[in-house]
Order: C-alpha cells, then sequence, then structure tokens
C-alpha cells in the first residue's frame, strides 16, 4: 500500500474530545493509517526530513511506504495512525531503494510523536518527540522550537524586533508548546545572547488555535541554498 504525503505540512484537527478526535478525524485530509488490527491500541507520529544533504527518500513503515513521491528535504507528512508497540522505520534512496537508515521505535498507546530524520547523509540519525498537544487560550496559537541544524553554534528564537521567545537552544535542544498571541509576525533565529540573525521566518500568520513547531535546521558550513541555514514552520494542529 502506497499513502500520498501531504509535504511540507502536517496538520491535524482536534476536538474538544482529545487524542481519539486526534487519531480519527482531521478537516484538511484523513490522517494515514496503517494500523493493521483496529482491536490494538494505536499512537500517531508524523515525519520530517531534516537531513540537508540527503538524497530524495522513500520512508517504510512496518513494511508499508507512506509516500507516494519522493520525500524531499524539508517535506514533513501528516500524522499516521498506527499499532502501538514497536514498529519498524526504513529510509530508503528514491532512487537506488539502498536503505539509508532503520530505526526501531517503542509507540506508547494514545500517544502523539513527531520523528525528524537529522544528521548529514554521512551519519544519518533520527530524533523522536512527543507532541503533548493542549488547546491554546482564546486567541492564542502555541509554537515549540527545535534546533536540527548539527553545526550551528546555540541559538535563541526572537520575534523580530521584540522578545526572546526561547533561549539557548544547542543542537536537537527544544522547547514545549507555548501559548503566544495569534498574528501575523517576523521570527528570527539569533546566535544565542547576541543580535547575529541567522534565519529568518518572515511574515509568518500564528493563526489562534493553532499549533506549530518552528525549526532551524541546515549547516552552518552549506554551500548551498538547499543546505544553507533556515528556519521553517510545521502545523501540527488547530484546535476549534
Amino acid at each position: 500500500m502506497v499513502i500520498k504525503v501531504n509535504s511540507k505540512r502536517i496538520l491535524v484537527f482536534i476536538s474538544s474530545a482529545g487524542l481519539l478526535s486526534l487519531l480519527l478525524t482531521s478537516c484538511a485530509k484523513t490522517p494515514m493509517n496503517i494500523n493493521t488490527n483496529t482491536n490494538t491500541p494505536i499512537a500517531a507520529v508524523a515525519i520530517t526530513q531534516a537531513s540537508p544533504d540527503e538524497n530524495p527518500l522513500n520512508i517504510i513503515i512496518n513494511g508499508t511506504r507512506i509516500n507516494q513521491f519522493a520525500f524531499n528535504y524539508g517535506d514533513s507528512s501528516p500524522y499516521i495512525t498506527l499499532n502501538a508497540g514497536k514498529s519498524a522505520i526504513v529510509f530508503s534512496d528514491n532512487s537506488t531503494a539502498k536503505t539509508i537508515l532503520t530505526d526501531t521505535v517503542n509507540f506508547v498507546p494514545n500517544t502523539n510523536y513527531s520523528l525528524f530524520l537529522i544528521n548529514p547523509a554521512s551519519n544519518p540519525g533520527t530524533f523522536l518527540l512527543t507532541d503533548t498537544l493542549t488547546k491554546p487560550t482564546a486567541g492564542d496559537a502555541a509554537i515549540r522550537f527545535i534546533n536540527l541544524s548539527p553545526d550551528a553554534p546555540a541559538v535563541d528564537l526572537v520575534i523580530k524586533g521584540g522578545a526572546v521567545l526561547v533561549a539557548n537552544k544547542s543542537y536537537k535542544g527544544y522547547s514545549s508548546f507555548a501559548p503566544i498571541p495569534g498574528n501575523t509576525t517576523t521570527l528570527e533565529v539569533h546566535q544565542a545572547g547576541t543580535a547575529i540573525v541567522l534565519a529568518t521566518l518572515g511574515k509568518v500568520n500564528l493563526a489562534p488555535g493553532y499549533l506549530y513547531t518552528i525549526w532551524f535546521h541546515g549547516l552552518a558550513a552549506g554551500t548551498t541554498t538547499t543546505d544553507k541555514l533556515s528556519v521553517d514552520i510545521i502545523n501540527n494542529a488547530y484546535f476549534l
């Protein structure tokens, strides 16, 4: 079975009923569902390709390829529902079918995760986060920040011309989802404790009721427009 990836974006609607609705309901599209036994507890995982110099990939979970098209640097899947417990996740080269990395992840029942393929292609790895998706207060969005640049210094996430939102995160450092007033703003990633701007996310709309991941990635030593330092946004979920 091949399931189409919603490239660049993770988007799941959560009703007031909580996690079960997250796993079964989506306003934009139904989350991928590869759980093979409906009587088995389920979990959900969203996958992001954060390895800046890796070739286009296929991603296979428990024998099921989740992407219809090549999975490129910067792509994110929707949440995928699967049987809780141990799952085998294989990343393979889209052109040659050569296995890049195999990982076994133990997914806890009724829990949501984000899994990132990280590091340069010469040393691939994975980074797993548990996603605690809680409704923001009225008028607010919520954001978390992750530093996934393997060779950049520690960084701060800053509102341009304003407050530091997250401070001093080194490689694989991250924050929890935290409220922020819903509005359009420009975010900058600074070298920690300085005004040196390493990457900018311009005029991003942080809509009330939405949860976002702001992720810093690329290589400080990057030499191309593809692998340079960048900051992007993933829509994790939204609440009515």
